[in-house]
């Protein structure tokens, strides 16, 4: 696959400068970072150029879309809640969750005596088609799992497994699917490619809510 750099436009002024900007399927068990002292799977592993960095997290046991980037301008954009840039997640949770249980999610939970910022919440009608993963799922036996759409305009740590942990439904499986105007779309996990300057100007002017 061609790599190329691309030009990325600031949105705080009209000044442009050369970056790179790119999308990666984070596999599961990966670590969002080039470096690890225990020696477990890294960035490292499937990016092989300097001078990028994750905008924003992707934790170890979860998948999908992460943004890596070399304009600091941009990754702020991306990882700083008072831009509210969408985050959406496709979810499998143990039980299939009632309405009222959805309700809770899109209005709020509390964790840590703070209620989250209201989320976009729906039940999916079918298994969403995503590449097999590494490891198998543990289910439970005897419990039925769904799978839910999700998406978030805050950035707290692991706030999705927590969320969904705090309503009775333990998350199973995390894949993020987008990031703003990014999709994930057909790439495979451990692919990446660069993103559009069509995208990178969409990121910036991306309607806050």
């Amino acid at each position: 696959m061609p790599q190329r750099a691309l030009v990325s436009a600031s949105g705080l002024s009209s000044r442009e400068k050369i970056s790179r900007t790119i999308a990666f399927n984070k596999p599961y068990g990966v670590l969002p970072c080039f470096t690890d002292p225990n020696g477990r799977p890294t960035l490292a592993d499937y990016i092989d150029f300097p001078g990028v960095y994750a905008a924003g997290r992707l934790d170890l046991d979860s998948e999908g879309l992460l943004l890596l980037t070399s304009d600091g301008t941009l990754a702020h954009h991306v990882t700083d809640p008072q831009h509210k840039l969408p985050k959406l997640y496709l979810v499998q949770i143990e039980r299939f969750p009632s309405e009222e249980v959805l309700e809770r999610l899109r209005t709020g939970v509390m964790l840590n005596g703070k209620k989250t910022k209201p989320a976009e919440v729906y039940l999916l009608p079918d298994d969403p088609q995503l590449p097999d993963r590494p490891v198998p799922i543990r289910f439970r036996k005897n419990v039925p799992t769904a799978w839910v759409e999700i998406t978030l305009r805050e950035g707290l740590n692991r706030q999705v497994r927590r969320i969904t942990a705090a309503v009775g439904h333990p998350t199973l499986r995390l894949v993020r699917v987008a990031i703003g105007p990014v999709l994930l779309g057909d790439l495979l996990p451990g692919k990446w490619r660069d993103l559009t300057s069509r995208e990178i100007s969409q990121i910036y002017s991306a309607v806050c809510r």
